[in-house]
């Protein structure tokens, strides 16, 4: 519903979405969400956004609000949506977050694994396990040195 009555009231008070992000002092891509129903803005947006349609806060709802405590449970209603959008937002961001480590690690042990497996291969093609054993023991203990 609100989202609905803040395109038509934008287009009837001739405002571009760019403009009224810019009157509301909002990212450009605010207002489209907004529109679309992906988001909504937060009590002291929505009362500027109000202030800018020129309209009330219940008309821009849908709701017909009929005393002050009413406005303040749409607030409070408002508020827990936005809030949930977030935690949702920061979840997705999260799980692709430990997806890509994942993957990360994933790749950087098989490129660890082929050059391993290249560097101790016998020249025969037959693989001494005892022989790749002591090499890696050596380098391990070459490379420690330094440190």
């Amino acid at each position: 519903m609100f989202s609905e009555n803040l395109k038509t009231l934008r287009r009837q008070k001739g405002f571009s979405q760019e403009e009224l992000a810019a009157r509301l002092h909002v990212v450009r891509q605010t207002v489209p969400k907004w529109e679309k129903g992906q988001s909504v803005p937060d009590a002291g947006t929505l009362i500027r956004l109000a202030e800018e349609l020129e309209v009330s806060v219940s008309e821009l709802l849908g709701e017909k609000i009929e005393n002050e405590q009413a406005a303040s449970d749409v607030a409070q209603q408002l508020a827990r949506i936005n809030e949930q959008l977030a935690i949702k937002n920061r979840r997705a961001r999260r799980i692709w977050k430990a997806i890509g480590i994942i993957l990360a690690v994933i790749v950087l042990m098989n490129i660890i694994g082929i050059v391993l497996f290249n560097a101790f291969q016998p020249s025969g093609g037959n693989i001494d396990i005892p022989e790749v054993s002591e090499q890696l023991i050596e380098k391990a203990y070459f490379h420690s040195s330094w440190l």
